[in-house]
Parts: C-alpha cells; sequence; structure tokens
C-alpha cells in the first residue's frame, strides 16, 4: 500500500480549497531499467474526492502525470469540521483512501 496522502482543506469565501499530494511512482511503461528492460506501467487511473458522501470531483488519469502528484481544487458547501474523502485507483487495481477536515 502507497503512503498516506497529505490532506489540506480550507474553508474561505464561501468555498473550500483541497490540496492532495499523493504518494506514486507513476511509471509510464516507457522507462528502461538499468539493464534494459521496460519498466511496467504503474500509474493512478481514477482519483475521486466526495464530502458529506456527495461527490465532489471526479478525474480521469493517464500515465503522462508526473510522479508524486499534487492536485488542488475549490467546491461549495463544506463547512469547517467537515471531512473530504480522496480516494484513488491504479491501473494495477491498487486502491488508497484518506481524509483531511476542512479548517
Amino acid at each position: 500500500m502507497a503512503d498516506p496522502m497529505r490532506i489540506r482543506a480550507t474553508a474561505r469565501d464561501g468555498a473550500v480549497n483541497v490540496k492532495v499530494l499523493m504518494s506514486h511512482e507513476m511509471e509510464t511503461g516507457q522507462r528502461k531499467d538499468a539493464s534494459g528492460k521496460l519498466v511496467p506501467a504503474h500509474y493512478i487511473r481514477s482519483v475521486t474526492a466526495t464530502h458529506q458522501g456527495k461527490t465532489v470531483l471526479t478525474a480521469q488519469w493517464g500515465p503522462a502525470v508526473s510522479k508524486n502528484p499534487y492536485l488542488e481544487f475549490d467546491f461549495k458547501g463544506g463547512q469547517k469540521g467537515d471531512k473530504v474523502v480522496v480516494t484513488w485507483e491504479d491501473n494495477k487495481g491498487e486502491k488508497r483512501s484518506d481524509e483531511g477536515v476542512i479548517n
């Protein structure tokens, strides 16, 4: 399992700003290792963020996203103390879900 995501959610001006740093290798499948063999593709393909059980963000990614991706987005309707849950799934079926509290 990958390291936990770092999630920072801040309420301001009627919206919630969410910043997420994900820990993932994000291999494209095109890079070669030291012996010249291709490193298999391993990347996040979908990201979902929810607040109070409602989806506030969905994203479909591919191998072109950088290692340890950073994601920032805003949504309306959140209050201080509420939780935001971010979940990703990669092309090998691995999943990670973490939550952050809105400050």
